[in-house]
């Protein structure tokens, strides 16, 4: 990679920041992250970002939770036989763009493609759609809750900036509308709220002592069977609440977060969902349920 190249790269990461927007090194020529912990190491310290793309031609990682960014990821197909559902089969639906502005029409009217938001444009051929979260609600990661090829990148997750080159792909990320990201539309912030919690038990259970144990391992284990038993698309949701729930008791330290994170990222696994993404909602979770302590008293 040239001079001129790493050069670019700085120049993109330097940009985003001075947006307000957190970043971090990913893998040259990959979209993986060159660090870890990066949702707590992405930075808009200009003096970081320098020394560090300085270092090598990293690509760009934009940390979207510290960013307060909602970015709607349109793909496209990866192979011949990727193809849309039966509800979506038909002339002009080929990718999560053509789905993406099939909601549009149908919740404003008018099919267009965000025109007044920051867009960049994927090395695939898809499209990244900024908008600035809101404050009162933590919108989090999601993969087709909107349809087909609709993913979003919210709190615990990161996008790949414009200027950053994947290897075997003849075309960088590049910025389309230049404009800033517009607040996200209340249409599709109904479509992204999270789902409300269930009830909550009392703060405080009164058991006798020897039932403390026996109620946390059926505590846990229904949590558990929530995730096991979700159904498609709501697995995210399903974790959410379950890591909420048991955060809850981590919080009142009547459990270890460790414990806690492993049992839901093993639920996780069995159900298909990605690590990464698992852990970034059971720690969206555990600190939501923190706000709630809860303890087994004997």
């Amino acid at each position: 990679m040239t001079y001129e190249t790493q050069s670019a790269l700085l120049r993109g990461a330097l940009d985003a920041a001075e947006r307000g927007w957190h970043v971090f090194p990913l893998i040259p020529g990959d979209k993986r992250p060159a660090i870890r912990n990066w949702t707590e190491r992405a930075t808009t310290d200009t003096s970081r970002i320098t020394r560090c793309w300085n270092h090598a031609p990293y690509n760009i990682g934009v940390a979207t939770g510290p960013s307060n960014l909602l970015v709607v990821d349109l793909d496209t197909p990866k192979t011949p036989d990727d193809l849309p559902p039966t509800e979506l089969a038909g002339p002009g639906i080929c990718d999560g763009r053509d789905v993406f502005l099939k909601l549009c029409l149908q919740h404003t009217g008018r099919g267009e493609l965000a025109p007044d938001t920051h867009s960049v444009a994927t090395t695939s051929g898809g499209h990244h759609l900024y908008f600035t979260a809101p404050a009162d609600i933590e919108l989090r990661n999601t993969a087709g809750k909107l349809g087909w090829k609709i993913d979003t990148r919210a709190n615990g997750g990161y996008v790949v900036g414009a200027g950053s080159a994947i290897t075997g792909k003849t075309a960088p990320y590049r910025t389309v509308v230049p404009v800033a990201p517009q607040p996200v539309p209340a249409w599709l912030l109904d479509l992204l709220r999270p789902a409300p919690l269930p009830p909550q038990a009392p703060v405080t259970v009164m058991l006798g002592a020897d039932r403390h144990t026996r109620w946390l391992q059926v505590a846990i284990n229904g949590e558990l069977e929530r995730v096991a038993r979700s159904a498609d698309h709501e697995h995210n949701n399903a974790l959410y609440i379950a890591s909420v729930a048991l955060g809850q008791l981590v919080a009142g330290g009547e459990l270890t977060e460790a414990d806690v994170t492993g049992w839901l990222a093993d639920a996780a696994d069995k159900v298909g969902q990605g690590d990464r993404e698992a852990r970034a909602t059971i720690a969206s979770g555990l600190r939501a349920g923190a706000r709630r302590p809860r303890k087994v008293a004997s």
